[in-house]
């Protein structure tokens, strides 16, 4: 294993070993005996807990009563992963799991990259988990083996317990822990880690450490969160991003009952960034109060010049560039010679939408403002952009934010985004008292920071084989970078490596385009990012040219990836970021890919199946945070025209499996999610404002909508663990409709589905 140092994303073994213990307790860290005054009795997240309670320094210890402590610094919102890295630590130190408690981290660089996003949780920090419980293991027989009076290689772990073998004697955890704490963390070199077969809980289903919570409803999400003497706040945005507050008329909304006042927001300065977008907030007793008074406002906004922005003339815009000549970011050979002498020449543009997160639990947050300190407490995805943003809001050091993370109710990427964190900053300061800001539906929906429209242009020539000689694709959509930039046109190196500069297939002549786009919207990253039409764009158009071949898609497919081999982008001068992931250690493997098309078609029983009358199958794959993906998908056509899904494969390698419930369940949740975005997906815009806002025009999938059975296959493997939470989205929507085409014969380039009369 290599060793990860105290730069982000990762922290330093010796920073890494610790606790949070009772006053009475020893921590295991670096040969220094610690120990602490207050009281420890409510786990970190609860909402209601002294602002004394003891804030972690380490991430691992162990209680005189045996219990194992881990702290759990990424967020929970549905993806199990403050179980899955403690996981790791119990394995690898061989602890009872039913003598483990999972704490969570407030916001601190300590622990590194906190940002619960990218799907690179487990790939992040699995070796450092590792370390730690091997670290901490050791340290343990070392202790047992000076109180014997024994070598330490006679003393061994074994479920809970340091055993001698030959004396049969054994020491608990529990016992040891203040010897332990006494000895000098070992270097890398002195560790050993567990084999594969050794291991009880890594590759095994075990149920998430917070199911109980979930299930009885004692588990505290944003919504949740309470302080003493809070009020609550609403707040009234300008319908037109960037505009601002000409006049405001509060008098109706000051005479409903339990309002307490009104209070103006200033307007964001640019670059955005994650700041409050400003506004009027309405304060009162309790939400309902502040929602009634909020509708009584009389507010008249200066639109700016976002208010020319329309959808139907912005996607016009968008086709038009991608069919010009853009920014090359990829180029092999020479595609325009080879388009000059072929005739035989096929052309798509595909367009996909804006797209709102639509999480379940709409943005919430509480700020305590007190002497130049603010306490926070979020459903965050990234508590330290909290600390750094509100910070900057209310103009205090980073160091003295302090952001309790809460459960999330669905995230997506729109909570790695603390603009609300920051409204509520703002009123406390303002307010002298903790101050709640509660999202509607109806704000989550309009004021959201939305995944980038984008039209993408195809072009191949083909032989007489049907098989490209030349392959041009232009990509054109607002970029992520407009938040920090507002001159900002292309897509960064980041969004093109998503599907555009890596496109897999073996053709002597490949150029990859993208094209200038200016943003009228916040844009932010969601499930899967460019992926999402990158992998719409390709996985149409390569079962276009599959049907215009005359040729089976999955062989056809295939014959596109060619043999097995490694792509080596950067010979071909193309600057590749490869989702944060050392190119060595994740290299772009085809084999991979061919395998996971061979077995998801196999388990689909493509071309063996008999399907019934109306139903047919699509294919695509595709490979996105270092995982590869395959996916066939059923569907089934009514005699009115209307499409259902029957059926879902997903054929997934992700590398090593850490949870393996926790991949199915989130390849299962990608299905549904992919369902959603297809059917219904589309946020627009008239005049500058969006025109959706709750879920009757802008739904989600119901359970008669989404797809009756998704099977998940996950390839054993011994690579590195790869990403799991966002990879299961990108080759949906194109298989979707490819098995609408094969069913219907007729060919989907715009997304939603309801466009097209198929829902």
């Amino acid at each position: 294993m290599t060793r990860i140092e105290n730069v982000s994303p990762a922290v330093s073994r010796r920073l890494f070993l610790g606790t949070m213990f009772s006053a009475s307790a020893f921590v295991l860290a670096g040969g220094r005996t610690f120990g602490y005054q207050e009281s420890r009795d409510v786990v970190g997240y609860i909402a209601d807990v002294e602002t004394k309670i003891f804030n972690p320094s380490f991430w691992l210890g162990i209680e005189p009563d045996g219990t194992v402590l881990v702290v759990a610094h990424r967020s929970e919102m549905g993806t199990g992963i403050r179980t899955s890295l403690p996981m790791i630590v119990a394995d690898e130190l061989d602890a009872d799991w039913t003598k483990v408690k999972i704490e969570q981290a407030i916001g601190d660089e300590k622990y590194g990259d906190q940002n619960t996003d990218g799907s690179r949780s487990i790939r992040w920090f699995g070796e450092v988990m590792h370390e730690a419980g091997a670290s901490a293991r050791l340290m343990l027989e070392r202790a047992a083996s000076k109180e014997w009076g024994v070598p330490v290689g006679e003393c061994k772990v074994e479920m809970h317990f340091v055993v001698h073998k030959a004396s049969g004697r054994r020491l608990g955890f529990g016992e040891l822990a203040a010897l332990a704490s006494k000895e000098t963390v070992p270097k890398i070199t002195e560790l050993t880690f567990k084999a594969k077969s050794e291991y009880r809980y890594i590759g095994k289903d075990i149920p998430i450490y917070d199911l109980n919570a979930l299930c009885d409803g004692t588990g505290i999400f944003g919504m949740d969160a309470v302080r003493e003497g809070m009020v609550y706040a609403s707040i009234e945005h300008a319908p037109v991003h960037g505009g601002r507050v000409k006049s405001v008329d509060d008098s109706a909304a000051l005479l409903v009952a339990g309002v307490q006042g009104v209070v103006q927001i200033p307007r964001f300065e640019a670059p955005h960034d994650f700041k409050a977008l400003g506004g009027i907030a309405v304060v009162a007793d309790n939400t309902w109060a502040a929602f009634e008074g909020r509708k009584n406002l009389k507010v008249e906004w200066d639109s700016g010049s976002n208010a020319s922005y329309s959808s139907d003339t912005y996607r016009a815009e968008l086709e038009e560039t991608a069919r010009r000549t853009g920014k090359v970011v990829r180029n092999i050979g020479d595609v325009e010679i080879e388009f000059s002498k072929n005739d035989n020449v096929h052309e798509a543009m595909y367009y996909v939408p804006h797209l709102a997160h639509a999480a379940m639990e709409p943005p919430a947050a509480i700020a305590e403002y007190k002497q130049g300190k603010v306490t926070c407490w979020a459903p965050t995805q990234n508590p330290q952009a909290v600390q750094s943003t509100v910070a900057a809001a209310v103009g205090v050091k980073k160091e003295d934010v302090v952001c309790h993370v809460t459960l999330l109710g669905g995230g997506f990427g729109r909570k790695s985004k603390p603009d609300y964190v920051a409204e509520a900053a703002i009123l406390s300061k303002e307010l002298s008292r903790p101050v709640k800001v509660v999202w509607t539906r109806e704000d989550d929906i309009k004021f959201d920071f939305y995944h980038a429209v984008s039209a993408c242009y195809l072009k191949a020539a083909v032989d007489d084989n049907g098989k490209p000689t030349a392959w041009l694709q232009r990509s054109v959509f607002p970029p992520m970078g407009s938040m920090s930039d507002e001159a900002a046109r292309y897509g960064g190196a980041v969004e093109m490596a998503m599907g555009w500069s890596d496109l897999p297939f073996e053709i002597k002549n490949h150029r990859a385009e993208n094209g200038p786009a200016e943003a009228h919207v916040r844009i932010g990253w969601l499930r899967s990012v460019s992926n999402i039409y990158h992998a719409f764009a390709h996985g149409s158009f390569t079962d276009e040219l599959a049907h215009k071949a005359g040729a089976d898609p999955k062989d056809y497919l295939l014959e596109l990836i060619g043999e097995g081999r490694i792509l080596d982008l950067e010979s071909e001068g193309v600057h590749y970021p490869n989702y944060g992931g050392p190119i060595d250690k994740y290299p772009i493997d085809t084999s991979r890919l061919r395998h996971v098309i061979e077995l998801v078609t196999e388990k689909a029983g493509w071309g063996t199946r008999k399907l019934p009358k109306g139903h047919a199958l699509g294919i695509a794959a595709h490979r996105s945070f270092l995982t590869y993906v395959a996916t066939v998908v059923e569907v089934a056509v009514d005699g009115k025209g209307k499409v259902s899904i029957p059926r879902v494969d997903t054929a997934v390698d992700a590398g090593m499996i850490i949870h393996p419930d926790r991949v199915r369940a989130q390849f299962e949740g990608a299905a549904v999610f992919g369902t959603s975005l297809a059917l219904f997906g589309e946020i627009t815009a008239t005049d500058g404002a969006i025109d959706q806002g709750n879920f009757d025009d802008y739904p989600v999938a119901r359970m008669n909508q989404a797809p009756m059975q998704t099977n998940v296959y996950i390839v054993e493997s011994d690579a590195p663990p790869a990403g799991v939470g966002e990879p299961g989205v990108p080759p949906f929507a194109p298989a979707l409709c490819n098995a609408i085409f094969a069913a219907t014969g007729k060919r989907v380039r715009e997304l939603p589905l309801s466009k097209h009369g198929l829902t």
